[in-house]
């Protein structure tokens, strides 16, 4: 499985320069609130997404007073070699290179270097928007098959082109049908694939919730889909396209009701972590390996039994390399050390880290 063996990072939010090695196995970063914690695994997940974690434009991870950021890694590749992955951002400029050879298209460089993250932000799959929980679907499906981020990008695309169109007052029905008709197999593409996306994550929620809260309440996870059905009179009407993927949904229940109405925070984050396990699950059989997992400070709102089961759970699987963060270093330190004995600890201050072990 592909292992980080060092980062480089320069002008990432609050990092001004920072050259990192890690262990293989757990690594564990420990710090106040604000220092930078999130922005290191947030740098890590840009490396194998080519994005960051949290839906913000790129110029908004931009230190202070600079005009872009560079962001390297060297891996440990499952063919027994080392890769090295160079991003570098500008406004309007993203250039990617791949072992010194640029890579023309972003798209072909996600799903090399899996990965989960588990963090804070996370509870808006829960009470925000169906957005959030189409970019979580899309972020697992992108990693695993490149046909769907394919027709996600394509279908996005002559979405935005038909939109454009819709608010003319005059847009050419002719034209809106050629639209439509390529976009009608790309939408059944997408469904089908979150669907059973959906499907198969569904027991897997279920069995991870039961083993970090001890049993009790059941959860569950269902797909609700929009069918594109192009209706022009009302979409002349609305200036929008009114059907399709873009208007999915994912349905979160706890014992039957909406967890976000019946779930406490403990239940909710605990939800949240076993959604996020599923997923990490999902791709590792897809992969055949462990992808990374980005643990951000996971321990929050969950009561010890929890966060002793979480852990037990960790390290009772085959996981691969691990990224922790928390503002307690004792209790990380505790935690951890009962797991294993390969771990590295880091400190951060003010967006700087220091290797404490």
């Amino acid at each position: 499985m592909p292992a980080l063996k060092k980062i480089v990072v320069k002008d990432f939010r609050n990092i001004e320069f920072q050259e990192l090695s890690f262990s293989p196995n757990v690594n564990c970063i420990s710090g106040n609130n604000g220092e930078g914690k999130t922005n290191l695994v947030d740098a890590i997940y840009y490396l194998s997404m080519t994005k960051s974690a949290f839906p913000a434009p790129d110029k908004y991870h931009f230190r202070y007073g600079t005009d872009g950021f560079t962001v390297g890694g060297t891996y440990a590749m499952e063919n027994g070699l080392e890769s090295r992955i160079s991003i570098q951002v500008k406004e309007g400029e993203k250039k990617l290179i791949r072992d010194d050879k640029p890579c023309a298209r972003l798209g072909e460089h996600i799903g090399l270097l899996p990965v989960v993250m588990v963090s804070p932000g996370d509870i808006g799959l829960v009470n925000e928007s169906g957005e959030e929980r189409r970019r979580l679907s899309n972020a697992v499906l992108s990693q695993m098959d490149r046909e769907y981020l394919a027709a996600v990008q394509s279908y996005n695309r002559l979405l935005q082109q038909r939109n454009k169109m819709l608010k003319d007052f005059q847009p050419d029905g002719s034209l809106l049908d050629v639209l439509d008709q390529r976009m009608a197999p790309l939408a059944e593409r997408i469904s089908g694939s979150r669907r059973r996306f959906a499907e198969d994550m569904k027991p897997i929620v279920g069995e991870y919730y039961r083993l970090i809260s001890g049993g009790g309440e059941g959860v569950s996870i269902s797909y609700k889909a929009d069918a594109f059905r192009p209706d022009h009179e009302k979409d002349f009407l609305l200036h929008y396209t009114s059907s399709g993927p873009q208007r999915d949904d994912f349905l979160f229940t706890m014992d039957g009701h909406p967890i976000r109405r019946s779930g406490s925070q403990g239940q909710q984050k605990s939800f949240l972590v076993a959604l996020k396990f599923a997923q990490y699950e999902i791709m590792k059989r897809s992969y055949g390996f462990a992808p990374m997992l980005l643990l951000d400070d996971v321990f929050d709102k969950l009561d010890y039994t929890r966060i002793s089961n979480l852990i037990s759970m960790v390290a009772g699987q085959d996981f691969g390399q691990i990224f922790i963060t928390d503002t307690d270093q004792e209790r990380l330190r505790g935690i951890v050390d009962r797991i294993t004995e390969d771990r590295a600890y880091f400190e951060t201050r003010r967006g700087v880290f220091t290797r404490v072990d």
